[in-house]
Protein backbone atom coordinates (compact mmCIF):
# COMPACT_ATOMS: atom_id res chain seq x y z
CA UNK A 1 0.00 0.00 0.00
CA UNK A 2 1.21 3.52 -0.75
CA UNK A 3 2.39 5.03 2.52
CA UNK A 4 4.92 7.23 4.27
CA UNK A 5 6.80 6.52 7.48
CA UNK A 6 8.51 9.11 9.67
CA UNK A 7 10.69 7.89 12.52
CA UNK A 8 10.64 10.12 15.61
CA UNK A 9 13.66 10.66 17.83
CA UNK A 10 13.16 8.80 21.13
CA UNK A 11 9.66 7.84 19.94
CA UNK A 12 6.99 7.41 22.61
CA UNK A 13 4.79 5.37 20.27
CA UNK A 14 3.35 5.40 16.76
CA UNK A 15 0.36 6.98 15.03
CA UNK A 16 -1.22 5.27 12.02
CA UNK A 17 -2.84 8.03 9.96
CA UNK A 18 -6.01 7.23 8.01
CA UNK A 19 -7.41 10.05 5.85
CA UNK A 20 -10.93 10.99 4.84
CA UNK A 21 -12.36 10.55 1.33
CA UNK A 22 -10.14 12.34 -1.18
CA UNK A 23 -7.16 12.57 1.17
CA UNK A 24 -3.83 10.78 1.08
CA UNK A 25 -1.02 9.54 3.29
CA UNK A 26 0.05 13.10 4.22
CA UNK A 27 -3.40 14.57 4.98
CA UNK A 28 -3.33 14.05 8.75
CA UNK A 29 0.37 14.70 9.33
CA UNK A 30 -0.09 18.25 10.65
CA UNK A 31 -2.87 17.17 13.01
CA UNK A 32 -0.86 14.18 14.24
CA UNK A 33 2.28 16.26 14.84
CA UNK A 34 0.15 18.69 16.81
CA UNK A 35 -1.33 15.86 18.88
CA UNK A 36 2.07 14.41 19.79
CA UNK A 37 5.30 15.28 17.94
CA UNK A 38 7.17 12.49 19.74
CA UNK A 39 5.42 9.71 17.78
CA UNK A 40 6.44 7.79 14.69
CA UNK A 41 4.04 8.56 11.85
CA UNK A 42 2.72 5.93 9.44
CA UNK A 43 0.38 7.48 6.87
CA UNK A 44 -1.45 5.07 4.56
CA UNK A 45 -3.34 5.92 1.37
CA UNK A 46 -6.64 4.14 0.73
CA UNK A 47 -6.61 1.85 -2.30
CA UNK A 48 -10.25 2.28 -3.33
CA UNK A 49 -11.16 5.18 -5.62
CA UNK A 50 -14.50 6.94 -5.76
CA UNK A 51 -14.68 9.46 -8.60
CA UNK A 52 -10.89 9.66 -8.47
CA UNK A 53 -10.80 10.19 -4.70
CA UNK A 54 -8.94 7.67 -2.49
CA UNK A 55 -10.94 5.82 0.15
CA UNK A 56 -10.34 2.75 2.30
CA UNK A 57 -13.45 0.79 1.27
CA UNK A 58 -16.35 1.01 -1.15
CA UNK A 59 -19.76 2.39 -0.37
CA UNK A 60 -23.03 1.87 -2.22
CA UNK A 61 -24.23 5.41 -1.51
CA UNK A 62 -23.69 8.17 1.07
CA UNK A 63 -23.62 6.43 4.45
CA UNK A 64 -24.34 2.96 2.98
CA UNK A 65 -21.25 0.77 3.05
CA UNK A 66 -20.33 -2.22 0.89
CA UNK A 67 -20.04 -4.63 3.82
CA UNK A 68 -18.22 -7.37 1.92
CA UNK A 69 -15.59 -4.89 0.75
CA UNK A 70 -15.36 -3.39 4.25
CA UNK A 71 -14.58 -6.81 5.74
CA UNK A 72 -11.93 -7.50 3.10
CA UNK A 73 -10.30 -4.06 3.30
CA UNK A 74 -10.29 -4.07 7.11
CA UNK A 75 -8.32 -7.31 7.22
CA UNK A 76 -6.02 -6.17 4.40
CA UNK A 77 -5.24 -2.88 6.15
CA UNK A 78 -4.70 -4.50 9.55
CA UNK A 79 -2.31 -7.03 7.99
CA UNK A 80 -0.40 -4.20 6.30
CA UNK A 81 -0.07 -2.33 9.61
CA UNK A 82 1.27 -5.48 11.28
CA UNK A 83 3.79 -5.93 8.47
CA UNK A 84 4.82 -2.26 8.72
CA UNK A 85 5.38 -2.68 12.47
CA UNK A 86 7.83 -5.49 11.72
CA UNK A 87 9.49 -3.63 8.85
CA UNK A 88 9.94 -0.33 10.71
CA UNK A 89 10.38 -1.96 14.11
CA UNK A 90 7.69 -0.24 16.16
CA UNK A 91 5.41 -1.84 18.71
CA UNK A 92 1.67 -2.16 18.18
CA UNK A 93 1.30 -2.01 21.97
CA UNK A 94 2.08 1.73 21.82
CA UNK A 95 0.34 2.41 18.49
CA UNK A 96 -2.82 4.47 18.01
CA UNK A 97 -4.94 4.69 14.90
CA UNK A 98 -5.77 8.30 14.02
CA UNK A 99 -8.61 8.45 11.52
CA UNK A 100 -10.89 11.09 10.05
CA UNK A 101 -14.27 10.36 8.43
CA UNK A 102 -13.75 7.38 6.08
CA UNK A 103 -10.41 6.73 7.80
CA UNK A 104 -12.10 6.85 11.21
CA UNK A 105 -14.68 4.35 10.02
CA UNK A 106 -12.15 1.74 8.96
CA UNK A 107 -10.10 2.47 12.10
CA UNK A 108 -13.18 1.79 14.22
CA UNK A 109 -13.83 -1.40 12.27
CA UNK A 110 -10.27 -2.62 12.84
CA UNK A 111 -10.70 -2.02 16.57
CA UNK A 112 -13.97 -3.97 16.54
CA UNK A 113 -12.83 -6.84 14.31
CA UNK A 114 -9.08 -7.39 14.83
CA UNK A 115 -7.80 -9.08 17.99
CA UNK A 116 -4.33 -8.47 19.48
CA UNK A 117 -4.07 -5.24 17.58
CA UNK A 118 -3.19 -1.64 18.54
CA UNK A 119 -3.43 0.16 21.90
CA UNK A 120 -6.21 2.50 20.85
CA UNK A 121 -7.70 4.97 18.39
CA UNK A 122 -8.51 8.63 17.91
CA UNK A 123 -11.64 8.69 15.76
CA UNK A 124 -12.59 12.05 14.24
CA UNK A 125 -16.20 12.15 12.95
CA UNK A 126 -16.81 8.37 12.61
CA UNK A 127 -19.97 6.40 11.92
CA UNK A 128 -20.82 2.86 13.01
CA UNK A 129 -18.84 0.88 10.41
CA UNK A 130 -20.50 -2.48 11.01
CA UNK A 131 -23.03 -4.02 13.36
CA UNK A 132 -21.67 -7.55 12.98
CA UNK A 133 -21.39 -9.28 16.36
CA UNK A 134 -18.32 -11.03 17.75
CA UNK A 135 -16.80 -11.89 21.13
CA UNK A 136 -13.78 -9.60 20.79
CA UNK A 137 -13.00 -7.71 24.00
CA UNK A 138 -11.48 -4.22 23.95
CA UNK A 139 -10.57 -4.29 27.63
CA UNK A 140 -7.48 -2.16 28.18
CA UNK A 141 -7.92 -0.31 24.86
CA UNK A 142 -8.29 3.47 24.74
CA UNK A 143 -10.63 5.23 22.29
CA UNK A 144 -11.29 8.94 21.74
CA UNK A 145 -14.30 9.84 19.59
CA UNK A 146 -15.10 13.37 18.44
CA UNK A 147 -18.16 14.47 16.52
CA UNK A 148 -20.12 17.54 15.44
CA UNK A 149 -23.66 18.10 16.63
CA UNK A 150 -24.36 19.82 13.28
CA UNK A 151 -22.62 17.22 11.11
CA UNK A 152 -24.72 16.77 7.93
CA UNK A 153 -23.07 13.41 7.13
CA UNK A 154 -23.11 11.66 10.50
CA UNK A 155 -26.22 11.51 12.68
CA UNK A 156 -25.70 12.13 16.39
CA UNK A 157 -27.37 8.79 17.08
CA UNK A 158 -24.72 7.00 15.00
CA UNK A 159 -21.94 8.46 17.12
CA UNK A 160 -23.71 7.59 20.36
CA UNK A 161 -24.24 4.04 19.09
CA UNK A 162 -20.54 3.63 18.25
CA UNK A 163 -19.64 4.97 21.70
CA UNK A 164 -21.89 2.38 23.36
CA UNK A 165 -20.60 -0.46 21.16
CA UNK A 166 -17.03 0.36 22.23
CA UNK A 167 -18.14 0.61 25.87
CA UNK A 168 -19.93 -2.74 25.72
CA UNK A 169 -16.69 -4.30 24.51
CA UNK A 170 -15.01 -2.83 27.63
CA UNK A 171 -12.86 -0.20 25.93
CA UNK A 172 -12.14 3.00 27.84
CA UNK A 173 -13.98 5.49 25.62
CA UNK A 174 -14.22 9.27 25.69
CA UNK A 175 -16.82 11.02 23.51
CA UNK A 176 -16.23 14.68 22.71
CA UNK A 177 -18.92 16.80 21.06
CA UNK A 178 -18.35 20.00 19.10
CA UNK A 179 -21.03 22.40 17.87
CA UNK A 180 -19.85 22.13 14.28
CA UNK A 181 -20.23 20.10 11.10
CA UNK A 182 -18.03 17.43 9.50
CA UNK A 183 -14.80 19.43 9.52
CA UNK A 184 -12.16 19.02 12.22
CA UNK A 185 -11.96 22.06 14.51
CA UNK A 186 -9.03 23.47 16.46
CA UNK A 187 -10.76 22.87 19.80
CA UNK A 188 -11.45 19.27 18.78
CA UNK A 189 -7.73 18.67 18.25
CA UNK A 190 -6.97 20.30 21.60
CA UNK A 191 -9.47 17.98 23.28
CA UNK A 192 -7.85 14.93 21.66
CA UNK A 193 -4.42 16.21 22.65
CA UNK A 194 -5.46 16.67 26.28
CA UNK A 195 -7.05 13.23 26.33
CA UNK A 196 -3.86 11.67 24.96
CA UNK A 197 -1.65 13.44 27.50
CA UNK A 198 -3.95 12.41 30.35
CA UNK A 199 -3.98 8.80 29.17
CA UNK A 200 -0.21 8.61 28.62
CA UNK A 201 0.44 10.11 32.05
CA UNK A 202 -2.28 8.11 33.73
Amino acid sequence: MKHLYEQADAAQGTFVLLHGTGGNETSLLAIARDLAPDRNMLGIRGEVEENGMPRYFRRLSEGVFDMEDLRFRTKQLADFIREAAEKYQFSLDTTYLVGYSNGANIAANMMLQESNFVQGAILLHPMVPSREKNDLSLKGKQVFISAGTLDPLVANEEVEELYHIMQQKQATVHLHWEENGHGVSRSEIEAAKNWLVHHMNG
